[in-house]
């Protein structure tokens, strides 16, 4: 049996902007997706996905041309089978043979943490190919999430000349204890936030320069107050360009620190800055009826 292992991804900073070039802080996560591969005799490829209960949510059978000829989900199946079109594509030395392949989360689903850049990385990893060409070719998006699947430390990413740039960083500031995942147990739709980014037809040159500007500060910061002002400013620019309400608004507006979106902006997680003790922290998440609280080392690879 072959096993191969992918990182689920949070990113803190430069989220929409960072498709166009922006400079954005991410993290890998300690939850992520696991494969395994066993080879079969009876010339069919077996595709079974368990979620983070060991319960099968996905299972497909395909022959050796990646003909589908029973699914579980048949937009799943279709979806897949474009990966693994594009894996033999790149790899013609790919699955030669049957095999029964299986993959585990150890994460709920809807948390967003990344279920296909997570199958991707672990399907390029297989086939040994490049994961950002299997990723840009099948799913598009920046490719943060793909950095982030087999790093083990948070990274500085960028997208130059639609080339990914990776950069590791050290990050663990003195108020790390003070730093919340909290999820708001609505799942968002990546691509319909990436969607109404793209419709904006303002220049967004100006957004661009200053997430990056922000990311290097925030990188830097040692002081829990400049920490906080800084994603508030990130928070605010951005939901001015998007016009979207504040997260902390309309949510958390008694809460003493600052919230900050994490990709989907209304769903998924948030990071949330407290100037208060953790007992007192979850207690008002709790009140809120948000129990899905987890500590920033807790979440976060480093």
């Amino acid at each position: 049996m072959q096993t191969y292992y992918a990182n689920g991804k949070l990113l803190i900073t430069g989220e929409y902007a960072v498709l166009d070039g922006a400079l954005a802080l991410a993290i890998p996560c300690k939850y992520g997706q696991k494969l395994e591969i066993e080879s079969n005799d009876m010339g069919i490829i077996h595709w079974k996905s368990l979620d983070h209960e060991m319960q099968t949510w996905f299972e497909a059978k395909f022959d050796l041309n990646f003909v589908i000829f029973e699914s579980s989900d048949q937009k799943m199946a279709e979806r897949l089978q474009t990966i693994l079109k594009e894996c033999k594509f790149k790899n013609q030395n790919f699955l030669l043979q049957g095999a029964n392949f299986t993959t585990s989360l150890d994460f709920p689903r809807e948390w967003g943490l990344g279920t296909s850049s997570t199958l991707v990385s672990l399907l390029a990893q297989y086939a040994n190919i490049n994961p950002f060409d299997l990723y840009f070719k099948t799913f598009g998006g920046s490719g943060y999430d793909i950095a982030c699947a087999t790093i083990n430390t948070p990274i500085l990413y960028q997208l130059k000349n639609k080339k990914p740039l990776v950069e590791k960083v050290h990050f663990a500031p003195d108020f790390i204890d003070n730093l919340y995942f909290v999820y708001l147990d609505k799942k968002q739709n990546s691509r319909d936030g990436i969607n109404h980014y793209k419709k904006k037809n303002t220049n967004n040159q100006q957004l661009i320069t200053s997430v990056s500007t922000l990311t290097r500060q925030l990188l830097v910061s040692q002081n829990l107050k400049v920490f906080s002002k800084i994603l508030d400013e990130h928070e605010s620019i951005l939901g001015d360009f998007l016009n979207f309400p504040l997260v902390k608004t309309f949510y958390f507006d008694d809460f003493n620190g600052s919230i900050k979106s994490l990709g989907a902006w209304g769903g998924d997680f948030i990071l949330a800055i407290s100037f208060e003790s953790r007992k007192k922290t979850f207690a008002y998440f709790e009140k809120k009826g948000f129990n899905t609280i987890i500590p920033y080392s807790d979440m976060v690879k480093s």
